[in-house]
């Protein structure tokens, strides 16, 4: 019998299929989530299943119920992998996606971009980063999303509750297209285990900050930020990248970055990974130039490099703490020192043991948790005093928002500062994005070029670069240095080849440059010299992420455990012209540990595009400067009443400051 070839666009609007898909085979080659922490209850694993079987007709459970049991005990989730679609996974030009509205097939290609198997990090299991930064929970999430999204006209709301697409409900075309949320909890509900136990029930997930909001473009985000981050920490420390050493670890979907940063930035950067497969792939795509797994050898090729002034990236297969014991005892300088590992996600992959293979440190989490997390404790009081050899050498180390400090802490470390209250070391937010960029509202804007053409990127790179250039003859001297560092940035862009997935782009911009940036590319739209654009940014932003060990670490009014910031700026730019936003528990520095959201905004070249793009824009940057102006942050008071010149209906409360003085009489 011939079989019927059923298109692409069909399969989408099908959404779960009528009949059951073959079971599909465990694909080994395919990098994968590890087992998750066995935490339900016999009765909780009947409910797990009850859960995920009400996405399918009653007469298909009793074949369900055996292969999600399966699934279950194997991997601590029900993922539904027959169900993964038959087509390739990529983010396709607008055009072909089947929808009533523009705006929802513009979702359709970032939710995709997310899952393409160039981009995200464990993609059968609908994980684009971080271990755990899901875009859904199962596959029937995914099927339904793109089924209610290829149905939706502008005149409805998608609704998601932590991946499960709650319904289609009537608003209006300037609503959004789609609301998200992802892991919102109650408060006493918000501990590491209650994320494995609702995940492992199917009731909520861990969004991470872009990968449940469909706005992940590749490691590219990162590296940007990785760049300005490294630039920065290189200038505080009144050294030129050149011939100067940056130790880190972490090749995963955000980590991975950090080599190609340190390229951009031109230093020598040594990168430790764990896993094989993760290290291999970022080899294969040119982001690391070379791979090591001798620690001699290690040693005798940095000591070169160091000698010949390279700018080169080199990847160590092993564990990140032999890297700095090694260093320390051949006494290699560190000048710069990180860690970007995810101990967001201590317990479960995020961080691994020194002295255990990769596989036996796999085996343990999955069946002996209790004596992983012990032994990851010790690994982090040992990697932390090996960093206190290496900063009593003048080595500068800083937190990169992955929780390494709040972790190790927590594992008895030495890292207290003599306080007791503070950390030894600053964080990257407090010592160099929030004084230099965050407070001047200055964060990571990005756009996706929704045709799919490399030729678009390149006229909005040219478009975005013009305008930067434009805008800096008349800047203060301020902010002078950031705009020279991201046209710099946009100029090399290309060279660079940062595309991974969609045609994307990001840089740093404050509200200015957002709005001008955008109103030209709208212009050009309009104008027919390229598609449609969809504007995003990183969560990791001026306004969008209270998370007091990261974004908000310099905020030092005492408001930093608060989240009123974030929820205010979903909530404004719900009602201010976002396409879509998303509103999330958890992100790169924990489950419980931050609040953050985002959103995306489709520009069509119409004038309605323009009102909304002007309106969302001032307020999603001057959110955060306002509420930083307030914990009387020097550069935010300095950039708000910047912003109060520019437009008249700007009122913001300012700080009164106090003479110290009186306060040490006290």
């Amino acid at each position: 019998m011939q079989t019927t070839h059923v298109s692409f666009q069909e399969q989408v609007q099908e959404g779960i299929p009528n009949v059951l898909p073959q079971p599909k085979p465990y694909d080994a080659s395919i990098n994968h989530a590890p087992k998750r922490k066995d935490i339900l209850s016999p009765e909780e694993k009947k409910l797990a299943i009850k859960n995920a079987l009400r996405y399918f007709d009653t007469a298909q459970h009793a074949e369900l119920i055996p292969e999600f049991k399966n699934e279950l005990d194997t991997y601590g989730r029900i993922y539904m992998y027959r169900l993964r679609p038959d087509y390739k996974m990529y983010a396709r030009p607008i055009e072909a996606y089947p929808a009533k509205s523009r705006q929802a097939a513009a979702i359709m290609l970032m939710i995709q971009n997310n899952l393409d198997y160039a981009v995200a990090q464990h993609p059968h299991e609908l994980i684009t980063y971080g271990g755990n930064g899901g875009v859904f929970s199962n596959w029937a999430q995914y099927r339904l999303t793109m089924k209610y999204l290829s149905e939706m006209n502008d005149e409805q709301t998608l609704v998601m509750y932590s991946g499960h697409p709650m319904g289609l409900f009537p608003s209006h075309k300037n609503a959004p297209r789609v609301v998200v949320t992802n892991g919102m909890m109650i408060p006493n509900y918000s501990q590491p285990d209650d994320w494995e136990k609702f995940n492992a029930l199917g009731v909520t997930q861990y969004g991470q900050m872009t990968a449940g909001s469909y706005m992940y473009i590749g490691p590219q985000g990162i590296v940007h930020g990785t760049t300005i981050t490294v630039l920065n920490g290189f200038r505080k420390i009144k050294k030129e990248p050149k011939g100067h050493l940056f130790v880190t670890s972490g090749l995963g979907g955000m980590s991975g970055a950090q080599p190609k940063a340190g390229n951009i930035a031109g230093c020598i950067t040594v990168c430790a990974e764990v896993n094989p497969k993760i290290t291999q792939v970022r080899l294969d795509q040119g982001w690391i130039d070379e791979k090591i797994t001798d620690l001699d050898a290690l040693v005798s090729r940095v000591t070169k490099a160091k000698a010949e002034k390279e700018t080169i990236s080199i990847a160590y297969l092993g564990n990140i703490v032999e890297v700095w014991e090694k260093f320390d005892e051949a006494n290699i300088h560190i000048d710069l020192g990180s860690d970007q590992t995810s101990l967001h996600n201590p317990w479960a992959g995020g961080y691994y043991p020194v002295d255990m293979t990769f596989e036996a440190a796999n085996a343990m989490m999955a069946n002996n948790p209790e004596l992983f997390k012990e032994n990851v404790q010790k690994t982090l009081r040992r990697h932390a005093t090996a960093i206190n050899k290496h900063t009593a050498k003048g080595t500068y180390f800083f937190d990169y928002g992955n929780a390494f400090l709040l972790e190790a802490s927590r594992a008895g470390a030495d890292i207290m500062a003599e306080n007791g209250i503070d950390f030894k070391y600053p964080s990257y937010v407090q010592d160099i994005m929030g004084p230099m960029c965050f407070d001047y509202g200055f964060g990571p804007f990005r756009w996706v070029c929704a045709s799919g053409k490399p030729e678009d990127l390149a006229k909005t790179d040219e478009i975005a670069c013009d305008v930067l250039e434009s805008i800096k003859k008349n800047s203060p001297e301020e902010i002078q240095q950031q705009m020279a560092d991201n046209i710099q940035w946009i100029k090399g862009a290309q060279e660079n080849k940062l595309v991974v997935g969609s045609q994307a782009r990001i840089l740093y911009a404050d509200a200015e440059g957002r709005m001008k940036i955008a109103e030209a590319f709208n212009n050009a739209i309009k104008n027919g010299d390229i598609g449609p654009v969809i504007l995003g940014r990183d969560h990791h932003d001026v306004s969008g992420t209270d998370s007091p060990y990261r974004e908000t670490s310099n905020i030092y009014d005492g408001s930093r455990f608060t989240a009123d910031m974030a929820i205010h700026n979903v909530i404004g730019d719900s009602f201010r012209g976002a396409t879509w936003v998303s509103i999330h528990n958890g992100g790169g520095v924990g489950w419980g540990e931050v609040i953050n959201g985002g959103f995306g905004m489709v520009l069509d070249g119409s004038i309605d595009a323009e009102k909304r793009l002007k309106s969302m824009l001032f307020w999603d940057v001057n959110n955060g400067i306002a509420r930083r102006n307030w914990a009387r942050n020097e550069g935010a008071v300095f950039a708000i009443k910047r912003a109060m010149e520019s437009e008249p209906n700007l009122k913001v409360t300012l700080p009164n400051l106090v003479d110290e003085d009186l306060l040490d009489s006290l």
